[in-house]
């Protein structure tokens, strides 16, 4: 594999990064489901919906080709309304997907690294996620500075402090 580079976002990455939710939600091949079902529930597929909207903000990986090869959002959720990793009013939930081929190379902290830049260029000091215990990238997460402060049955919400 070549080389990667990470660029903004834009609202022609919504199909893409819908693509890249249903890599996240089906990190764990023994559950995989078909995309159809995953953005079709409104648990999942909120992270999504009318992408952008009004802060909004995320990066997608591309490779040598320009092809995308991941991507990693952030979206604020309301109270009323929240994602499985709120933790507060104003602190933006992420979302990470990979392409398959293109995990543990370096793309996923990358992608996390700009999120942070751009979290901070919005004025944000926190950051959040949920993550399921087994899955590999919350070894990841962990190593960029989220710590965990809540558990549930078998997931985490986890938090960074940015600066």
């Amino acid at each position: 594999m070549g080389g990667f580079e990470i660029r903004s976002a834009t609202p022609a990455d919504a199909r893409f990064m819908g693509d890249m939710l249903v890599e996240a939600a089906n990190w764990s091949v023994s559950r995989a489901r078909p995309r159809v079902a995953i953005l079709d529930d409104p648990k999942v597929s909120r992270y999504i919906a009318g992408w952008p909207r009004p802060g909004d903000f995320g990066s997608v990986a591309i490779d040598s080709h320009g092809i995308p090869i991941g991507a990693c959002w952030a979206r604020l959720f309301p109270p009323n309304s929240p994602g499985t990793g709120f933790v507060a009013v104003g602190v933006p939930e992420l979302t990470l997907g990979v392409n398959p081929q293109w995990r543990a190379q370096g793309v996923g902290r990358a992608l996390l690294k700009a999120i942070t830049r751009q979290a901070l260029s919005a004025g944000h000091s926190r950051l959040s996620l949920s993550v399921e215990r087994s899955n590999f990238a919350q070894r990841l997460y962990v190593s960029e500075g989220y710590v965990t402060i809540e558990s549930r049955e078998s997931s985490d919400t986890m938090v960074a402090t940015i600066r």
